[in-house]
């Protein structure tokens, strides 16, 4: 996601590692949010800073393309497979606002909206950082909230497949060697998804970070890694939509089991975007049938290569988000907040068995993760600690690849049911659990917290 604007916490003296700690904090919720991505789907004007010129679509069939690429003065930049989803670029100067105002008028259009580029969110908490060390990774508070020792004697995650939707990865890492599976990188157009920049780019190190964290929660599960972010920490929404069909059929084969079980997205927007959302469906494996609400509209043949690979057992993706570390009941963020099936929020906790302070919360999240404090991977091999929902999404998709592996016939629902039935309820007024691995494995209620 984007950098974060927060109060930090720094040393007079910074070494260049604790540089990178520092623009690891800075960029913790840009990157556990993505933090504008998202565009309005109504007539309303997107709140955060879009690519001028450009305009996503969602149609109902792909016959209905031609005239409004006439009639809008509009041109194909991409199309998302054969599926009736569409970027495209205003030819005539005109207003994207305007544009999709109109779109959203025609019969054929079932959404329309700016392609949004993240920003970071205002008011974001976080918290102080440190320079962390493999000990530290290996020993630190939260595998033993979570109780993944007692969880590993069950499952390790062999077989799973998950997803890392990020600033990429440092492939050389010692804490990925032999993880690590071939992936994407949608930033530049190639098949080389490490990092980029360095400790000046707000968002270098964060992906190297999330990637560490689902291996610990998931020693055996294979990490696929996915860039959609730029050194800073900025992607748009078509890029992450366009990277998530990726990861659940790489090679464009739905007869091939080479897709994601798991996906794991540390990063959002504080608004909406109906073309996330029709991805979030496909990924999940939730294609509705046809209702009078255009959004359940799945029906034409572009989409007949995601049924194809849904009707297969893979059976979809569970697809985990970090909630966002405004630390407010009120602010969404997406794609956390989309409710689409199989999709699980994921808030952040702390070491005292409470939520952290900087998570968001409220009724749209019932699980969080430890968030805080949190020491993983980050590029040359270092290691560092950072705090946010971005620390606890990661964490929470190791385990529910823990989950897929062991019982492998379970949907994205059923597993994420699962998680949110046996979590262990958290000390104070808080309506979320905290994941609980070994739980979650045995599919029996957590024991309680103990709370001071």
């Amino acid at each position: 996601m984007t950098s974060f604007s927060s109060p930090l916490s720094l040393r007079p003296t910074l070494s260049p590692l604790h540089r990178l700690s520092r623009h690891l904090s800075r960029s913790l919720l840009g990157l556990a949010c993505l933090a504008a991505l998202a565009p309005s789907a109504h007539a309303k004007g997107p709140k955060d800073p879009y690519l001028d010129g450009e305009v996503l679509v969602r149609l109902h069939t792909t016959a209905g393309l031609a005239p409004l690429l006439t009639k809008y003065h509009l041109a194909v930049v991409a199309q998302s497979g054969a599926r009736p989803i569409y970027r495209l670029s205003v030819q005539d100067g005109g207003s994207v606002t305007a544009k999709v105002k109109a779109l959203l008028l025609e019969p054929e259009v079932i959404a329309a909206e700016a392609n949004v580029k993240p920003q970071a969110p205002e008011a974001r908490k976080n918290a102080v950082w440190a320079i962390g060390s493999e000990v530290e990774y290996r020993e630190q508070w939260a595998p033993d909230a979570i109780r993944l020792a007692d969880a590993h004697l069950l499952s390790e995650g062999a077989g799973i497949r998950v997803a890392v939707l990020d600033t990429g990865v440092d492939p050389s890492h010692p804490a990925l060697a032999g993880k690590l599976l071939p992936g994407r990188d949608f930033v530049d157009g190639d098949n080389d998804p490490r990092e980029e920049g360095s400790t000046d780019n707000g968002g270098f190190g964060h992906g190297t970070h999330v990637a560490g964290l689902v291996a610990l929660a998931a020693p055996a599960a294979k990490i696929m890694p996915i860039r959609v972010l730029d050194p800073d920490g900025r992607g748009d929404v078509w890029k992450l939509a366009d990277a998530l069909a990726y990861a659940l059929d790489p090679d464009g084969n739905p007869a091939t089991d080479d897709g994601a079980h798991v996906v794991n997205m540390s990063l959002g927007t504080l608004d909406r975007t109906s073309i996330l959302d029709a991805a979030m469906t496909l990924a999940a494996c939730a294609i509705p049938k046809p209702t009078n609400d255009p959004a359940t509209d799945f029906t034409d043949p572009g989409y007949d290569k995601d049924k194809a690979r849904c009707a297969t057992s893979q059976r979809g993706a569970v697809i985990i988000a970090a909630a966002g570390n405004d630390g407010s009941r009120d602010a969404r963020q997406y794609p956390a907040a989309e409710n689409v099936y199989g999709l699980l929020p994921i808030g952040a906790t702390a070491a005292n068995h409470r939520y952290a302070a900087f998570s968001n919360t409220g009724s749209w999240i019932d699980v969080a993760a430890p968030g805080d404090h949190i020491t993983s991977s980050v590029p040359g091999g270092q290691y560092g600690t950072w705090s946010g929902t971005s620390m606890a999404a990661p964490l929470a998709a190791g385990v529910a690849a823990l989950v897929r592996s062991r019982s492998p016939k379970l949907n994205p629902v059923d597993v994420t049911r699962r998680l949110e039935r046996t979590g262990a309820a958290l000390c104070g007024n808080v309506k979320a659990v905290q994941i609980d691995a070994w739980a979650a494995l045995k599919n029996k209620p957590a024991p309680d917290l103990s709370c001071l």
